[in-house]
């Protein structure tokens, strides 16, 4: 009578077991482009393997997540930021399921997030960091300032090459979203990307973005914003979008110039549109 390995046959030996940082460095330059969103991500997952006290993982079943999830919370991380870092395990994860590293999936939620203050700058206030950004180097003032007048991220305008800009007009290819966009460009934005233009491959190609960030919070705390943690970089982005809406551009507008994926990413400036509301006015008035 033959047993279940049938006579010259041998059994597979048993597909090895990877912890979360091991299956980071197998698959990370797959899933994610090397920019700032990337290296966010590498911290991420370590503090998680951390957490799991670099287990190696062939199931993660749902109330080790629903543990996991707990733990995050009792470090002090919000849920936007919990959202943030169970994309990035859902996502490796994911991958290593089809690849046969992990055989069961849990089912990963989307916690409710509150809706956060928007920090933006006045023009007081840039003008004074712009300053300071300056005497400290002024291709990092030269991209600040292009920032703030597209509303890029970071990494699309570093990102950004010399024929990626035509007519006035800047495309963004390398997004967070996977999808190009290509925005008109103020006189300010040309004028800082014709100031760079002894670089070769593109205006802000050379720039390191934890260069960029050291000399930020250099300056910022020289203006006397240092202990506002709301002033990153990322806070220049906010200041175009929400001068936009205040300027009485439409949210659908103001969602493609951002290239947000959802209008719902967009609403969070639409506290900002207060002129929209005053064409009820008269309806209330009392004569």
């Amino acid at each position: 009578m033959q047993t279940a390995t049938q006579v010259g046959e041998t059994e597979s030996p048993p597909r090895p077991a990877y912890s979360l940082l091991e299956l980071h460095r197998r698959y990370c330059h797959i899933l994610w482009e090397q920019n700032f969103h990337a290296y966010c991500v590498a911290g991420f997952i370590r503090e998680l393997d951390e957490i799991f006290n670099s287990e190696r993982l062939t199931h993660l079943p749902q109330d080790r997540l629903d543990a996991l999830i707990g733990e995050l919370r009792s470090r002090g991380n919000s849920n936007g930021t919990i959202n943030r870092k169970l994309a990035a395990l859902s996502k490796l994860l994911k991958k290593a399921f089809k690849m046969g590293d992990v055989q069961s999936l849990p089912e990963f939620p989307r916690l409710k997030e509150r809706a956060g203050r928007i920090r933006f700058m006045e023009h007081g206030e840039e003008d004074q960091l712009l300053d300071a950004i300056r005497t400290r180097s002024q291709s990092y003032a030269n991209l600040a300032v292009f920032l703030v007048d597209s509303g890029a991220r970071l990494g699309e305008a570093i990102g950004l090459r010399w024929n990626d800009i035509n007519a006035g007009r800047a495309t963004f290819w390398l997004t967070k979203s996977g999808r190009s966009r290509t925005v008109p460009l103020t006189q300010r934005a040309k004028a800082a990307v014709q100031a760079q233009g002894g670089r070769t491959a593109g205006p802000f190609i050379g720039v390191k973005q934890y260069k960029f960030r050291i000399v930020w919070h250099e300056a910022k705390a020289e203006v006397g914003l240092g202990d506002d943690a709301d002033v990153v970089p990322h806070v220049l982005r906010h200041t175009c979008a929400s001068r936009l809406v205040q300027g009485g551009v439409d949210l659908r507008r103001v969602q493609t110039w951002l290239g947000h994926q959802t209008l719902q990413m967009t609403m969070r400036y639409a506290h900002l549109a207060t002129n929209d509301l005053d064409v009820c006015l008269p309806v209330l008035e009392r004569r």
